[in-house]
């Protein structure tokens, strides 16, 4: 067992039986499933727009070579610098250079996967350089210094007591603060932040090909702000996220919307495509685009897994998984957690390492059935478990166990020898990891075979 599953399990057997952690979790998913259904009345047939919108990433995805060629030539002529980072420590060197030639002390950063993927701001601490986070749900995590919980709510295991408590702890501000006035406090603490940051990094919902553009969906301002007030941007993205034309956001952005928090539109919905034109009096002075592999291409050359590219990062997976409602996206000890995190991981990072988030599921099917793009999640962690298997990532006794078990199943006298006891009492005894997280195994007395020829034996 690798130390990662140890500790996967170790989290998610605490979190299990934490009866104040589920609730609160509930209550949020709650909110979000009650709002979700009137997002979806835009669509005249929200099935046949996320049938669209899956081809349209599947295209991208075929032809990911030529669409991202076609953005850097685009996003170059308008004035950006694209760069490639083939891994995470390639991408942090180009941010530091930067960071170095702008005799930078302070960055502004909006939400962003992919630089808590890369662990960005730890970098940057560790090079005398401020990174403050400027969504509230992050800026509320880094605060008391945990990661994201969840993909677009990266407080959402927080209640507004819990963060009372916190910034009376690290702002000095009244412990019985409400929400609009934590809220207050939190705008004021990060406009002093942008009035003296050098450099501004966002991630991207979208690059779009055709236009050279980097999307960005939120609903603070805290992005637009990061990527115009500064004189530096840098935009960091996975190379998955390219979509092939400018019109395609019209597609995109309601479905992100709609599925990501149940609005028809979120608030701001920025194209950024270069830096300030000399025609314009605001934007930053240079724009960086930091293109990122970091283990996508592993994907990418897998067809069967392949798939998972298409995602759109909306996190409703995380909201329909019985897993994560559970034991929340902190157990899963990596940057992407739910069904989708499982998913990608074990490709992003070593498969023997993750391959234990496949099997953290219960296959209902419910994370396949809220995709927005309609990515076959469950059947791709069944993919998953099946190249861990392939490639050896399995204990002998698993092995054993699973020959013992295809040799009975084969032989139908063989099976009818062991009633429901002595079945029973073998799964109980010798399938410790079942039994130690749930109640024992009963199995009938007869088996079918046996009551079928018993009724028909006339």
């Amino acid at each position: 067992m690798s130390e990662q599953s140890t500790t996967f399990r170790a989290k998610s057997t605490i979190k299990a039986a934490d009866k104040e952690h589920r609730r609160k979790i509930n209550f949020n998913i709650a909110r979000y499933n009650a709002v979700v259904p009137a997002g979806k009345q835009q669509f005249t047939d929200v099935h046949v727009a996320r049938e669209r919108a899956k081809n349209v990433k599947w295209r991208a995805i075929e032809t990911l070579d030529k669409q991202l060629e076609t953005f850097e030539v685009v996003a170059t002529r308008n004035g950006a610098r694209v760069l490639w980072a083939e891994t995470a420590e390639a991408a942090l060197q180009e941010i530091l250079k930067i960071c170095k030639e702008k005799q930078c002390r302070s960055i502004v950063k909006s939400k962003s996967m992919v630089t808590e993927e890369l662990h960005l701001n730890q970098f940057l601490e560790k090079n005398g350089i401020e990174s403050v986070e400027t969504d509230l749900g992050e800026y509320i995590q880094q605060l008391d210094g945990e990661p994201p919980y969840h993909i677009v709510t990266p407080a959402m295991h927080k209640s507004k007591e819990d963060v009372a408590k916190l910034f009376a702890e690290k702002l000095g501000t009244p412990s019985n603060l409400t929400p609009q006035e934590l809220t207050l406090v939190a705008r004021e603490k990060l406009r002093e932040k942008y009035r003296l940051a050098e450099i501004g990094i966002t991630g991207a919902n979208f690059i779009v090909a055709d236009s050279g553009g980097i999307a960005i969906t939120e609903n603070e301002g805290n992005g637009r702000l990061s990527c115009s007030y500064p004189k530096t941007h840098i935009v960091i993205v996975g190379i998955e996220k390219v979509i092939p034309s400018i019109n395609d956001l019209a597609l995109f952005w309601p479905l992100l919307a709609t599925y990501g928090t149940g609005q028809r539109m979120t608030v701001y919905n920025t194209l950024v495509t270069g830096p300030r034109r000399s025609t314009e009096t605001d934007g930053p002075e240079e724009l960086y685009v930091i293109l990122l592999d970091n283990g996508r291409t592993n994907l990418l050359a897998n067809p069967k897994t392949r798939e998972s590219l298409y995602c759109i990062r909306c996190g409703a997976c995380l909201n329909a998984c019985p897993v994560y409602k559970n034991i929340g996206g902190h157990a899963y000890g990596t940057t992407y957690s739910g069904p989708i995190g499982s998913v990608i991981t074990p490709h992003l990072k070593e498969l023997d390492e993750y391959k234990h988030l496949s099997y953290a599921s219960s296959l209902c099917g419910n994370c396949t059935e809220v995709c927005a793009v309609k990515i076959n999640l469950h059947e791709l962690l069944l993919e998953n478990r099946a190249e861990a298997v392939e490639s050896g990532a399995s204990s002998y006794g698993e092995r054993v166990a699973w020959k013992l078990w295809k040799m009975a199943m084969l032989k139908r006298p063989l099976m009818n020898m062991a009633n429901g006891r002595i079945k029973g009492w073998v799964v109980n005894s010798f399938v410790k990891s079942w039994s130690k997280h749930r109640s024992p195994l009963e199995f009938p007395k007869k088996s079918f075979s046996q009551q079928w020829q018993e009724r028909h034996s006339g």
